[in-house]
């Protein structure tokens, strides 16, 4: 017969038993084992852009329109009333910024009812951008047959001629800061629908947006990466933007850039006034040349003039 085991042999069988290492807890993202993983020292960035969309008083409806068609395509954005245009505008504008806690604005100036102007300004920093808005067609006027879901994140597109000179760079980046949407907004929908274009013809900015359509065919639904079957149709509103200065600081500083192609719109009307005068006068003084004319060519009497006279 073999011999027992002593008691203290037995318990400590036993206690070798309690010490075996515990299960891990299964998560959601798989087994969680028990190692500690340290955080990065570097915090994680989270873009926390917010634009503040408003205008000047007395704005015609038509420009009000396409602000508001700017302010739906825009889901981080914030509209605010509107503001009077006057030299101290840009303190008060700033002002207005830092209170509804927004980093960007969008301005559109209207004058004299007939001439808008938008300034796309990073506050309180700067930079600060004056543009002529040209061109415009809002939503409701264009009628056209594309549609995306509001709120959703747009694709933004640039042309190459961007990348040539220095001022577009920075208008580049200038806007790509505000119409961007961030990723983790509230309002915004985490997907791309849409594209919005920024092309440069002729030194203007011309913008545009189109939907991207997808066929809903079980039969042609297409694969990731399948680009040939999408198509672009386009939804609005449509301008175009005539850079006119660029500043340092958040709308006033120095001056970093000044268009020398432009022309105000007070000097075009001007100039074709002077050319409705212009036509004027070569009227008049066509008139006072043909009244010398017939003075100093005076016709012959005619001898028959008085035959059938009783």
């Amino acid at each position: 017969m073999g011999k027992k085991r002593k008691q203290a042999e037995v318990q400590e069988v036993v206690k070798k038993d309690d010490t075996a290492p515990p299960r891990p807890k299964r998560t959601l993202l798989g087994w969680k084992d028990g190692a500690v993983v340290k955080k990065s020292d570097s915090a994680v960035f989270r873009n926390k852009e917010k634009v503040l969309v408003t205008c000047s008083r007395r704005i015609n409806s038509r420009y009000r329109h396409l602000m508001m068609d700017v302010v739906s395509l825009l889901p981080h954005c914030k509209k605010d009333s509107k503001v009077e245009s006057k030299e101290t505008k840009g303190a008060t504008l700033n002002e207005i910024v830092e209170l509804r806690n927004c980093s960007s604005i969008l301005f559109f100036e209207c004058r004299k009812q007939k001439d808008l102007y938008l300034w796309m300004a990073k506050s309180p920093g700067g930079p600060s951008a004056k543009f002529l808005v040209n061109a415009v067609h809002t939503m409701e006027e264009l009628k056209l047959t594309g549609n995306h879901l509001k709120g959703s994140r747009p694709i933004l597109t640039f042309s190459s001629n961007f990348d040539e000179e220095p001022h577009w760079k920075l208008l580049k980046e200038l806007i790509m800061q505000t119409f961007g949407t961030p990723k983790d907004h509230g309002k915004a929908k985490p997907f791309h629908d849409h594209v919005f274009v920024f092309s440069i013809v002729d030194r203007h900015i011309w913008f545009r947006n189109y939907q991207i359509s997808v066929p809903h065919n079980e039969i042609d639904k297409v694969d990731r990466g399948g680009l040939d079957k999408m198509t672009l149709v386009e939804v609005g509103p449509r301008f175009c933007l005539n850079p006119i200065k660029i500043f340092g600081g958040s709308f006033g500083g120095p001056t970093l850039y000044e268009n020398p192609l432009y022309i105000s719109p007070n000097l075009e009307r001007a100039q074709l006034k002077r050319e409705k005068a212009t036509k004027y006068v070569k009227k008049v003084k066509a008139k006072t040349r043909r009244k010398m004319h017939v003075m100093e060519n005076p016709l012959e009497p005619d001898e028959f003039a008085d035959l059938w006279k009783e």
